[in-house]
């Protein structure tokens, strides 16, 4: 899709309401089916984190975005496909600081070129108890990218016509935090495979800018 054309198809998006679970549903492992049931109080009590879905155009002028693969470590999203973006400090004046700060620090994109569209519906993560504020931002030029290499394995810049091609989505055998080997609907992006909380947010990107098409 044509940059243009797509910041023109954000200015839309601003006051219309979100799909939110219907979205989220259709990229949820099976064994968390139930995960609209949690309760008001585990919510409330979850740690929070802020990502950033940063779209961009490229140097012919093609809309793209950016995940970035995480490094490998003790922890239930090691080496794992994500936005960028973590968890909420103590010094950030809200969950969207967080997400500009965050995308700052892992990717290096300042966040002085970055305009946040509007927050996208929360996801809940279960196995790390974080509940997580996605984010529409765009830049106006192609970004030079700078990993963190402590915290970033590989940064991954997808094509926005990759993601809406229903051919990218598919079914997968995954080891989970809370079961092994089971199978996970996901999409497949840059060879890569995106599966959880980053593919029900990509999910909603997807239907959102579906339905404004």
């Amino acid at each position: 899709m044509n940059f243009d054309e797509f910041v023109t198809l954000l200015s839309k998006i601003k006051n219309i309401e979100l799909p939110a679970e219907s979205s989220h549903f259709k990229m949820v492992p099976p064994t968390r089916k139930d995960f609209a049931k949690y309760s008001k109080e585990q919510l409330e009590n979850a740690k929070r984190a802020g990502v950033l879905a940063l779209f961009y155009p490229n140097n012919i002028n093609e809309t793209y975005f950016v995940l970035m693969l995480r490094k490998t470590y003790k922890g239930v999203h090691s080496a794992q496909v994500s936005f960028p973006g973590g968890k909420l400090e103590p010094d950030d004046k809200n969950i969207e600081e967080t997400a500009l700060r965050e995308t700052f620090e892992e990717v290096g994109v300042p966040i002085s070129d970055i305009e946040v569209i509007r927050p996208l519906s929360q996801v809940y993560i279960p196995p790390s108890n974080f509940c997580v504020q996605p984010f529409v931002g765009i830049l106006e030029k192609p970004p030079v990218f700078k990993k963190e290499e402590n915290e970033v394995e590989q940064i991954i810049e997808v094509k926005l016509s990759d993601l809406m091609n229903d051919d990218n989505f598919t079914q997968t055998t995954m080891k989970t935090s809370y079961s092994i080997g089971i199978e996970v609907p996901a999409f497949v992006l840059n060879g890569f495979i995106v599966w959880g909380a980053t593919a029900m947010m990509l999910s909603e990107v997807k239907d959102v800018l579906t339905k404004l098409t």
